[in-house]
């Protein structure tokens, strides 16, 4: 967790940012509002909108630059399906002290090193949707030539964007895209679940779907604010043989809910090991 106001953001140099999708973007957001200068960032992005052409150009970033100042950092943010042409046009601008960052999923770390000069100090990302509103977790490992300088680098740049893990062993990436880069999908399946059995229950189908989002929501938020574990905040509204408890029987049964996310997490786990195969 990353408690209290952030510090403001400095590098040692420009930062290529390749892909200013959702992802990209909440990122250059974050590092913008962190005081990053404009000046240090390139973006190349191969189909920018206008909206895309028009922001960059009032923050005063370089699109697509014809030339640009040896970047310290590369930050990797293109659709996987493009990673080998992204790859070899950014190895053109990768030397011996550049930190090359990937968000992209399934790609591995010697996927990465296999198209970029050798040596290249390279760190693999995993981060999920709600670092669009600063809220996001990204769990991240380093490959051998990363510095403990280019670490604390790493740190800081995703962390404008939410809180950071790290991990030393890579075959962990597959259980933590099934866990934290698919769950948000998860949690918005359970607020149309909650909603629909609203309805079931007699409730009007608007207010169903209010009473469901704003309940999920708002209990995120308390476990964010409070920063208690879930299952204490669940037993403080647990009353001996009240109507919580009564819910609470059939979600925790042998093949309630936890059940139905342990085969979930399994499933998501094993496909993201299949496409990390290529």
């Amino acid at each position: 967790m990353n408690p209290g106001k952030k510090a403001q953001l400095a590098l040692p140099g420009p930062l290529l940012l390749v892909g200013a999708g959702k992802m990209g973007g909440a990122l250059l957001n974050g590092w913008l509002r962190l005081g990053l200068d404009p000046s240090l960032i390139y973006v190349v992005d191969p189909q920018p909108s206008f909206e895309l052409k028009t922001d960059l150009r009032d923050r005063g970033i370089a699109l697509n630059p014809a030339s640009m100042v040896q970047p310290k950092v590369v930050l990797l943010a293109v659709k996987p399906q493009i990673l080998s042409g992204a790859l070899k046009a950014v190895a053109l601008h990768v030397d011996k002290d550049t930190l090359v960052i990937s968000i992209l999923a399934g790609a591995t770390l010697g996927a990465l090193d296999a198209g970029l000069p050798s040596r290249t100090a390279i760190i693999r990302t995993m981060p999920n949707t709600p670092a669009a509103i600063g809220r996001g977790v990204t769990v991240m490992i380093a490959n051998a030539e990363v510095s403990p300088e280019q670490r604390a680098l790493a740190s800081q740049l995703m962390e404008a964007v939410g809180d950071v893990a790290w991990i030393g062993d890579e075959a962990l990436m597959d259980a933590v895209t099934a866990v934290s880069g698919s769950g948000p999908a998860y949690v918005f399946f359970l607020a149309e679940a909650l909603a629909r059995a609203g309805v079931k229950a007699g409730l009007p189908p608007e207010l169903a779907a209010q009473l469901a989002s704003a309940t999920v929501a708002g209990a995120g938020e308390l476990m964010h604010r409070t920063g208690t574990v879930p299952e204490t905040l669940r037993k403080n509204v647990t009353s001996p043989g009240g109507t919580t408890a009564a819910a609470l029987e059939i979600l925790m049964a042998p093949d309630g809910l936890e059940w139905l996310l342990t085969a979930a997490v399994k499933a998501a786990t094993e496909r993201s090991r299949e496409l990390g195969k290529g």
